[in-house]
């Protein structure tokens, strides 16, 4: 059939110049987009930064977990970075001096020693480093705590201090049973794919 078409354009629209620049962009947008389908066929139950992201959100909003199969024709493969705002509007892995001064490190890590994950909120998103061990379970609760904060601060609901830490306090609350219905879905949490995105190793800030 590809093989007909392409001798069928030949000797029709391709035969001229005109027709060569208007037919080669038309052919190239039908097969990214039938690349992009394709890729999205099969699920994939490992987490990522989308992916995570439209899980939470899906969680915030309905209180209901997405499956692989459910989330694959949602994913935006094209533009893989863009921010859920249901979700907290989180940016994972950027440099930590860009994001957090050594002031804050401390703080964070002195109210939640036992986390894996550094969040912080500036303008409208919030900034997520992870430790370099941190799983894609780890990932889940630093998601929930940003998307529970961002939730609250557009209620209006006390200080920023205050409201991560009721955000943190939320999470611990219902994470036993986000995490077992998110596996019962289907999705892999031991293992977070963030690319080459930065992490750190909390042991050098003690």
């Amino acid at each position: 059939m590809g093989i007909g078409a392409g001798i069928g354009l030949a000797s029709t629209v391709c035969s001229t110049t005109q027709g060569k620049l208007i037919a080669g962009p038309v052919l190239s947008v039908v097969h990214i987009y039938g690349v992009v389908q394709e890729m999205r066929a099969t699920p994939v139950n490992t987490l990522n930064p989308q992916r995570t992201a439209m899980i939470v959100a899906d969680f915030i909003q309905s209180g209901k977990v997405s499956s692989p199969a459910e989330l694959r024709y949602r994913e935006d493969l094209l533009f893989p970075n863009r921010l859920i705002e249901e979700a907290g509007s989180v940016k994972i892995g950027q440099p930590l001096r860009r994001v957090l001064s050594p002031r804050l490190v401390e703080q964070l890590r002195s109210n939640f020693p036992n986390e894996k994950f550094l969040l912080n909120q500036k303008s409208n998103k919030t900034y997520m480093v992870l430790e370099q061990s941190a799983s894609g379970g780890d990932a889940l609760r630093g998601w929930l705590v940003a998307a529970f904060a961002s939730e609250m601060e557009r209620s209006g609901i006390g200080s920023r201090d205050a409201v991560l830490n009721q955000a943190y306090e939320k999470m611990e609350r219902v994470f036993p049973t986000f995490v077992s219905e998110v596996r019962s879905r289907g999705w892999y949490t031991d293992q977070f794919l963030d690319g080459n995105r930065s992490r750190i190793a909390f042991a050098k800030f003690q």
